[in-house]
């Protein structure tokens, strides 16, 4: 059931901003893609997209360890390669990006000296591979660490770092945990648990511990919802890897719209551009950066 209207939702077609330039593609065979895309040949997988203040986009590439500035005017600059795996992206009060890296942990970096500085590489146990992040307006860092977990193996986890240091584990269940987002009241974090195909809802409390998770929306695929975005509406607008293309979700977890790629099927990651107006989506398996007008 799409909503409780009973109608189809609206459906838009996001059109291609820009694409990764041919001199930074590297067609070769990977770790990365053994591991997640086994038998293919990924000459990139773009992810993570965040704005700086001076309206700059960076991007990670996850196979080749690679975080991109994207100028205003479109041009391609590569900050960064190191041997690591970046998936999501955050950028602090200090312009610093904070990286989600799957195969290394939590780490910081400043655009304009570039070198990686390692925050966190575990707690008293391993990360299983952190995916995603995201601060709150009190500086809390939230993100989560989803592995290889799924259905067969939930175990996925979401943190909270407090500016202080100190780690708080919110949730140790979770098949896959991806993409996460706040709404307006900051009272609830939505987390996409991919390998189950759903989004979470979880009430985050004042001691960073929760409780009554549910599903405020499931989906279908091969894969499932990863990034996520939410307006000033509190309308969620979900990425889904396998089905090509954001779903805008209102309050009540009832799909409104679905924006279509018009190129490629693995919608990873969205964010809105610094006005607002357009919403940004990442095509990962073309490294497209995909556009489309704020939904009124």
């Amino acid at each position: 059931m799409w909503n409780l209207n009973f109608q189809p939702p609206k459906v838009i077609e996001a059109q291609v901003l820009t694409q990764m330039p041919s001199q930074f593609r590297l067609p070769k065979e990977n770790a990365w893609a053994n591991i997640n895309k086994p038998g293919q040949t990924i000459d990139s997988f773009i992810e993570g997209p965040v704005f700086d203040k001076n309206g700059n986009l960076y991007i990670t590439d996850i196979p080749y360890g690679r975080i991109f500035r994207i100028s205003p005017a479109l041009e391609w600059e590569l900050v960064i390669q190191y041997d690591g795996w970046p998936n999501g992206l955050a950028i602090d009060a200090q312009g610093n990006l904070w990286v989600a890296d799957h195969k290394i942990g939590l780490l910081r970096i400043d655009p304009k000296n570039p070198a990686v500085e390692v925050v966190m590489a575990g707690t008293d146990k391993p990360f299983l591979g952190l995916n995603d992040l995201i601060f709150d307006s009190k500086c809390n860092l939230f993100f989560t660490d989803q592995g290889q977990t799924g259905l067969h193996d939930p175990i996925g986890r979401v943190y909270c770092l407090e500016p202080s240091g100190r780690l708080h584990e919110i949730a140790g269940n979770v098949p896959s945990p991806n993409g996460l987002v706040f709404d307006s009241s900051e009272r609830f974090l939505f987390v996409a648990a991919t390998r189950a195909n759903n989004i979470w809802r979880m009430p985050i409390f004042e001691d960073k511990t929760t409780g009554k998770a549910g599903a405020f929306q499931n989906f279908f695929g091969t894969s499932g919802p990863d990034g996520m975005a939410m307006d000033e509406e509190d309308n969620l607008y979900v990425a889904h890897a396998s089905l090509g293309g954001v779903f805008q979700l209102n309050h009540r977890g009832e799909i409104q719209t679905y924006i279509k790629s018009p190129t490629g099927q693995t919608t990873t990651n969205v964010c809105f551009s610094l006005d607002k107006k357009l919403l940004l989506v990442t095509e990962s398996s073309t490294g497209s950066i995909l556009m489309a007008p704020r939904i009124k």
